[in-house]
């Protein structure tokens, strides 16, 4: 059956040095498992160095966690320390886990585990697939500079949540299953109103006014992308990453995952390991992107994090990223009240697309854009 995963590909945009686009066939990974390749492409091998055999890893004890229920409460006492841990998580590991968010899920993982077992052939038919530079569909993309680098063990599928018309005229939402995109979008209107919760908790918990964050984000015109990422069993996980290292480029990310833990892993910013997080099946997790880096001037590192692979279980994650509209110049606070900046006023259109030219490398090499 090896020779029958050759017609499963997809189609990825390549953005070379001299600034011209290519287009590579990549092979879909969930295809390689339903067939039982067992000789996997080289394309997906990476270099020991680059792995989990050399990798430092352990899974903190006390991993940083904060209830929205208190934060909603009406003791002040309560939500005062609960605001004093969200600053702190998102200070040391720019991630924090979030639970009684009383969002539900089960409809969620419904329509999304709908999609994946379709056979490859429905998903064509049924959503749009990666061919330019526009990130979204069914498929994976990799905008880069350079495309020797190890294909990740993922497939993908990324629609625009908001602004609304972003996607009107563009087949990149399911027809399959019948309710994909009325769950997914409810899903992410609740999504959107405990963002804005935390940012203005945020903001509070740093001693600045409870809209300094929340302001730049219009109600009708900012940005809501949805990324839903699949990884199925991967045979010799070491030799292979789901995710590669990287900081998302958003103000910050919401994610849900569902069916296995274990999976994603944060580097914390002193030790220098890599942390496993720690993750209860009805939580959330809130994770630092490099605007809000830039709003917080530096206060509030975006995390440098990964997805490492597992040899006999899959694992769904869903990845809401928001930021504000691509035309609004945000300005960083003054850290500790000092006059100083690490950062400048950027516009958030300008500094996503500096970030997509640009190789993803530690340390964090697209935020020079906005540093002073």
């Amino acid at each position: 059956m090896v020779g029958a995963t050759q017609e499963y590909f997809h189609e990825a945009s390549i953005l070379s040095p001299d600034g011209s686009i290519k287009f590579l066939r990549v092979p879909v990974v969930q295809e390689l498992v339903r067939h039982g390749v067992q000789n996997v492409p080289k394309v997906f091998l990476r270099p020991p160095l680059d792995t989990l055999n050399t990798a430092i890893t352990c899974v903190p004890e006390n991993f940083p966690s904060v209830s929205v229920a208190t934060l909603r409460g009406k003791d002040v006492e309560e939500r005062n320390n609960e605001l004093q841990k969200l600053a702190a998580g998102l200070e040391e590991f720019g991630m924090v886990l979030v639970s009684d968010h009383g969002i539900p899920l089960s409809g969620v993982k419904e329509v999304i585990k709908g999609f994946f077992k379709l056979s490859f052939e429905e998903k064509k038919k049924n959503v749009g697939t990666y061919a330019s530079l526009d990130n979204m569909g069914y498929g994976r993309n990799f905008v880069t500079k350079t495309h020797d680098k190890p294909l990740d063990w993922i497939d993908r599928l990324t629609m625009k949540i908001s602004p609304k018309e972003s996607t009107h005229a563009l087949n990149v939402w399911p027809r399959k299953p019948a309710d994909f995109k009325e769950v997914i979008e409810k899903y992410a209107e609740e999504a959107k109103k405990l963002s804005d919760e935390i940012l203005q908790g945020l903001a509070e918990a740093l001693s600045e006014e409870k809209d300094v964050f929340v302001k730049y984000f219009d109600p009708k015109t900012r940005e809501i992308n949805v990324r839903i990422n699949y990884y199925p069993p991967c045979p010799k996980p070491k030799s292979k990453m789901g995710l590669s290292p990287h900081s998302d480029s958003s103000t910050f990310t919401i994610l849900m995952q569902f069916d296995t833990s274990g999976g994603l892993q944060v580097m914390h910013k002193d030790k220098k390991v890599w942390l496993s997080v720690p993750w209860p099946s009805d939580a959330l997790l809130l994770s630092a992107g490099d605007v809000l880096e830039i709003m917080t001037n530096g206060k509030v590192k975006s995390c440098w994090h990964r997805a490492v692979t597992q040899a006999d279980l899959e694992r769904y994650s869903l990845a809401l990223f928001f930021n504000p509209p691509l035309s609004m110049e945000i300005e960083p606070i003054k850290s500790d009240g000092s006059s100083d900046y690490e950062y400048k006023k950027v516009v958030v259109g300008d500094y996503l697309q500096h970030y997509y030219t640009v190789s993803q490398t530690s340390p964090k090499v697209a935020m020079k854009f906005a540093m002073v």
